[in-house]
């Protein structure tokens, strides 16, 4: 009876391990209704509020539009060579904590510029004239190396926090070389000043062969990241292969992972690894299996929403639904669905300078979440 016991305790205890992991997805079936606003973007990967109310809006195939209630979508001129290539083109975009003073945003695309074929994410910022409809100064702050043909996994969201400016580059198809070794760009989460230099305190700064950008490595596919309120922490979502969809609080040059551990398998069904878990490398705090394909990524602090202040919204391309996570003691506790079927694959997700929650939907365009 001991022995039973001890047993039945040891089986307990690693199921409640692995199940902090994975979390029942809860349904929310209340009738939230949203309104189109500008369905003239077919994929609106990247949007940011401005502080008078309009919307810059990045389109993948490679324009910007500037967004004006009740008033036609204006394409912003002045933006660099871009390479649309499948999941790659004109992705995500911010501002600068001072835009109202210095004009300036952040964006992220495929370049083809340096050497190789093909294309690797790049990071630029430029200054806004929205008096001409154009972007002025432009400066790459950072351009991933390697460029090749391949057409997925280009990442790339941005956040800013405290002075710094953090985005990912996916690992580009080439999982079994580029997000393990340092030396390489692609499958990394970086941080830069806000000017493009490198911060002196970086976790591979003293590494002679590493990238001295990287923050965190071992990625896949990160397209959500957000800072969590005035925690100072940062978070993100990365696309898995099937299965093993995933959410990271991520950490100076922690290891993430991929491809030694993961919850997913091949598309084919057959394994490429037998491990979920490695001494040395970050557990997810949550996973998905099946897949979701998890895309945007915002921390709800709108008084319009009391019910999801403090909590996490993003969405699933996969199943056309938003999904909300509740974060206690830097754990997942809790994930919600919302809006069963909202028209589309769930492209981006954002909290506006107004306070109203935005969706950007493959094939339909930019919406308002009423509240």
């Amino acid at each position: 009876m001991k022995y039973l016991i001890v047993t039945v305790l040891i089986l307990f205890l690693s199921t409640t391990a692995q199940a902090k992991h994975y979390i029942h997805l809860d349904e929310d079936k209340k009738n939230y209704k949203t309104q189109l606003l500008w369905p003239d973007i077919s994929i609106p990967w990247g949007m940011v509020q401005l502080p008078d109310g309009r919307i810059l809006a990045t389109e993948r195939s490679g324009t910007l539009f500037l967004l004006a209630k009740n008033k036609p979508a204006i394409e912003i001129q002045g933006l660099p060579k871009i390479h649309v290539n499948n999941q790659g083109g004109l992705l995500d975009i911010v501002l600068h904590p001072d835009f109202v003073k210095n004009d300036l945003i952040f964006f992220t695309y495929a370049s083809p510029e340096g050497k190789g074929r093909g294309s690797n994410t790049a990071l630029m910022h430029a200054k806004l004239d929205t008096h001409n409809n154009r972007l002025t100064e432009q400066k790459v702050l950072y351009k991933g190396e390697g460029n090749t043909t391949k057409g997925a996994h280009y990442g790339s969201r941005i956040v800013i926090d405290n002075g710094y400016i953090y985005f990912s580059i996916g690992d580009r198809k080439e999982r079994d070389l580029n997000p393990q070794d340092l030396s390489r760009d692609g499958g990394k989460i970086y941080r830069l000043n806000l000017d493009g230099s490198i911060p002196s305190d970086n976790p591979f700064i003293e590494n002679g062969t590493a990238k001295k950008a990287i923050f965190s490595y071992g990625h896949r596919n990160p397209q959500g990241l957000i800072k969590l309120g005035d925690t100072g922490q940062i978070w993100s979502h990365e696309h898995g292969p099937k299965g093993g969809d995933e959410v990271n609080l991520i950490e100076a040059g922690k290891n993430y992972g991929w491809p030694v551990i993961s919850y997913g398998i091949n598309y084919n069904n057959t394994k490429f690894t037998d491990l979920t878990k490695k001494s040395g490398m970050e557990q997810p705090k949550l996973y998905w299996d099946p897949s979701i394909a998890p895309s945007g990524m915002a921390f709800i602090q709108s008084d319009k929403y009391p019910q999801w202040q403090g909590k996490i919204l993003l969405g699933s391309m996969k199943f056309n639904h938003l999904v909300l996570l509740e974060i206690m003691n830097n754990e997942v506790v809790k994930q919600t669905k919302l809006l069963t079927d909202v028209g589309g694959r769930v492209r981006n997700v954002i909290q506006g300078s107004d306070g109203y929650i935005y969706l950007g939907i493959d094939g339909k365009g930019v919406l308002r979440l009423l509240p």
